[in-house]
């Protein structure tokens, strides 16, 4: 049996947790954009890819909208089918890896957001699998969007300073060891405290993309149109130009 990786140990039992961390507040304001980039079409079926508690599909779906969630973790679905039945909405949820999806041009849109797998694999080759899984979920007329790290804010600033000032009482913290400016992995120790009071400290490795890469990735997958912004908490805009003080990145593809 392989090693579990670390993401697939930080998401047992940190269902309830995940809820309250910082970076998991800003669901209102991401459905918004989401409703606006799908022009309020509540036909289209969508894919969230790495859905974990399902907060995005919960929120689409009492919008009126046919959504389908994916996540590895069984712990995180667990929870979003709780919380699907505490808002009196039925959503697909399903266990699923993101590099290997059973699903071949059935969905109009897919959706990535918060770092739901995509840029946390152990190699370039594994990220890309993801891309390639929801490329081939989707129609040819289709609509691709998602977050991921941005990989022009380690060149002009301190991960470490920035962990430490996102970081409240109760929530994850982030101590990065390591960039590598060969690789653009962040090798960090990511401390949690989990749902049973149980203290995590992982050793991750995450990847950050400069927009070229993502660009060049997407285009090899037949997307057409890309579009690369910055990606406020619960503040989605194509008008929020990317910039090196964006942590993340909002990335609009369509082909």
């Amino acid at each position: 049996m392989s090693k579990k990786q670390w993401y697939e140990t930080l998401f047992e039992n940190y269902a309830q947790q995940y809820d309250k961390e910082g970076f998991a507040q800003g669901t209102i304001g991401e459905c918004n954009f989401l409703e606006t980039e799908l022009d309020f079409n509540k036909a289209l079926k969508i894919l969230d890819i790495g859905c974990g508690t399902g907060r995005h599909s919960i929120e689409m779906t009492k919008r009126g909208y046919n959504i389908t969630g994916i996540d590895l973790s069984a712990s995180m679905l667990k929870r979003a089918k709780e919380k699907a039945k505490q808002n009196g909405v039925k959503v697909d949820f399903w266990q699923h890896d993101a590099r290997n999806l059973p699903f071949v041009k059935e969905f109009d849109v897919a959706i990535m957001l918060c770092e739901g797998g995509f840029p946390l694999m152990e190699t370039d080759e594994m990220n890309y699998q993801i891309l390639e899984n929801a490329s081939q979920a989707l129609k040819h007329n289709a609509k691709f969007i998602f977050t991921t790290l941005n990989g022009l804010f380690p060149l002009f600033h301190s991960l470490n300073n920035f962990y430490t000032a996102e970081v409240k009482d109760g929530n994850a913290s982030y101590n990065s060891q390591t960039f590598n400016l060969m690789t653009f992995r962040d090798y960090n120790i990511t401390t949690v405290v989990d749902d049973n009071g149980v203290k995590k400290e992982l050793e991750c490795s995450e990847r950050y993309y400069l927009p070229c890469e993502i660009n060049w990735l997407l285009k090899t997958l037949g997307f057409t149109t890309i579009d690369i912004c910055g990606a406020k908490l619960g503040a989605f805009s194509r008008q929020d130009r990317l910039k090196t003080d964006d942590f993340e990145m909002l990335v609009i593809a369509q082909r």
